[in-house]
């Protein structure tokens, strides 16, 4: 079989295994927000935290909750790592340095995990399990909290309500993250996955010799890293290391993990606002994307005009040969159109172009289908930006659900498209403007810009992964990619917040003749026009004087 059609193949099965998840996940997970009945664990929880479940929260009190949740998060996780020393199961690691324990920190709570450290040279087993493994639970359901905040606000009229923070929160962990995170982990265990906690040992090498390995509960952190859009390894090589990812079927069901939340929440938001097409007009869009880079990837990745890549098949460095690049490029792609961050093959050894489509993934806003919760509400503010042009093009008012868009709507959609642009761009100039920053690029020219444009584009855009060749682990690199993360994490979610409060005091407004039809393949065609040419005006400039630069000189 060939490796082109042994990669179309696996393309098929992955959308055939999401399309059989999507109704009954989609439909499980409207039940979970949607019921009044709280279960015994949950009643336990709300009893040690303090809080009323039952109280509707409007978006100030909800934001409140989300920022003070995770700053004491980032704190907890802060001091865990500059404790490590002198904990129990620390493996002989010392504790983590003040500038790299904010940056993973931020990282981990801001549902990043970027991660500028050696994952099984710096962090025991008490850090990785008891403080990143539990993070990558709780700052998934802090997204999906967020998402269904902003469906309610389309759901609800003349109230300015949005549910209640606390209850979301326990809900999204106890009834949906942790049961199909146990199933999962059972699934690459019996692939082949670890999930131990011993210690470090030696480990024979084929060509003699030996090197030192510890354990891990593996399995169940790759799990969530990757359920939850994560993307924080407890090995550097992360998902194209054998004890993550064992072989070409773990490959897959990893993808299917990346994926699975992310699509099916758009039946969950149908289900919620009444209207199952808009959902499906929504993951439309979002399949639409998602099926058109994977395609461009594979296209660039198998047929680079090289005469090595020509003997090898296809660009085969930095790949695993168990994955080939058909599962190297899928997996790529999911990763880089989601906030996960993680990664089976070196993004920095794909071809110029292939660079260039992981890059411009993040930088749509990882929205097709983008990160657990924050993938739905980012395409839904730009769904209002969509609404909003064509209502300029026809002179009449948008409307979106039956909710106007009115100015402080449109306001707060603009400061969402634009906050991460802002972070991306300006961060990246002042690194290539001082001189300390750019001596981290292992690559000068367009290559070396690529990097730290990547970097910065995977830090606030809150994806993770990294273009391997820029040595991140400097006080530079650590606080202004953990800034980066924080602003781009919980800046957008004040606005989507505000969005939500805003349409949920509106009263309905009936649909007429003259009313877009936002469940048609027109708007699906609209709002994919809008999602190329806004993100392509922004970052096009970025992307000219790096990856397709490279791109275009090889």
């Amino acid at each position: 079989m060939s490796p082109v059609l042994a990669a179309a193949l696996q393309f098929l099965a992955l959308t055939a295994a999401l399309a059989l998840a999507y109704r009954p996940l989609g439909d499980y997970m409207a039940r979970v927000y949607s019921s009044d009945k709280h279960l015994r664990v949950e009643k336990w929880i709300y009893k040690g935290i303090g809080a009323d479940p039952d109280t509707e929260m409007r978006w100030p009190a909800y934001l409140r909750g989300v920022l003070a949740f995770s700053a004491v998060s980032v704190l907890f996780l802060y001091l865990l790592q500059r404790l490590q020393g002198s904990l129990p199961g620390s493996l002989g690691f010392k504790s983590i340095d003040p500038d790299q324990a904010f940056n993973t920190a931020a990282s981990f709570v801001a549902n990043t995990n970027w991660q500028s450290y050696y994952g099984e040279q710096a962090m025991g087993h008490v850090v990785q399990t008891g403080g990143l493994a539990v993070q990558n639970f709780l700052s998934a359901a802090v997204g999906i909290a967020v998402a269904i905040a902003l469906v309610r606000g389309f759901a609800r009229s003349r109230t300015g309500e949005l549910g209640n923070f606390w209850s979301d929160l326990v809900r999204g962990t106890v009834r949906i993250l942790i049961p199909i995170s146990v199933i999962g982990a059972i699934v690459l265990v019996a692939c082949g996955a670890i999930q131990n906690f011993s210690g470090i040992h030696a480990v024979g090498q084929f060509l003699g010799g030996s090197q030192e390995w510890n354990g891990g509960a593996v399995a169940s952190q790759e799990v969530i890293k990757l359920l939850g859009t994560n993307g924080g390894g407890i090995f550097n090589a992360n998902s194209a290391h054998p004890f993550e990812n064992p072989g070409g079927f773990s490959n897959l069901f990893e993808v299917f993990l990346i994926l699975v939340i992310p699509f099916a929440i758009t039946r969950t938001f149908g289900r919620m606002v009444g209207s199952l097409r808009q959902g499906y007009a929504i993951l439309a869009t979002m399949v639409t994307i998602w099926a058109g880079f994977t395609a461009l990837m594979m296209w660039t990745e198998f047929h680079h005009g090289a005469p090595a890549f020509d003997v090898a098949g296809g660009a085969m460095e930095g790949k695993e040969t168990r994955f080939g690049i058909g599962g190297s490029a899928i997996f790529s792609v999911a990763t880089t159109l989601t906030s996960t961050g993680a990664v089976n093959s070196f993004h920095s050894s794909n071809t110029g172009f292939g660079g260039g489509l992981n890059l411009l993934g993040m930088q749509l806003g990882e929205i097709a289908p983008g990160g657990v919760g924050s993938g739905l509400y980012g395409m839904l503010v730009m769904a209002i930006i969509a609404v909003f042009i064509a209502g300029l093009m026809v002179g009449r008012t948008p409307e979106y659900l039956g909710k106007k868009i009115g100015t402080r709507e449109i306001k707060l959609a603009a400061c969402y498209i634009l906050i991460t642009p802002a972070l991306v761009l300006g961060f990246t100039a002042v690194s290539m403007a001082l001189p300390t920053p750019k001596d981290s690029m292992l690559n000068s020219g367009a290559h070396g810009f690529s990097e730290i444009l990547y970097a910065y584009t995977s830090g606030a855009n809150n994806n993770g992964s990294a273009f391997a060749g820029l040595s991140a682990d400097t006080n530079w690199f650590n606080t202004t990619i953990g800034l980066a993360m924080l602003l781009g994490r919980f800046l957008p979610m004040v606005f989507v917040l505000a969005l939500a409060g805003s349409l949920a005091a509106q009263k309905p407004v009936p649909a007429t003749a003259g009313t877009l039809r936002t469940e048609k393949p027109l708007f699906t065609g609209l709002l994919v026009g809008a999602i190329m040419i806004i993100t392509g005006l922004t970052y096009f400039p970025a992307l000219a004087l790096g990856p397709l630069a490279e791109g275009l000189a090889s």
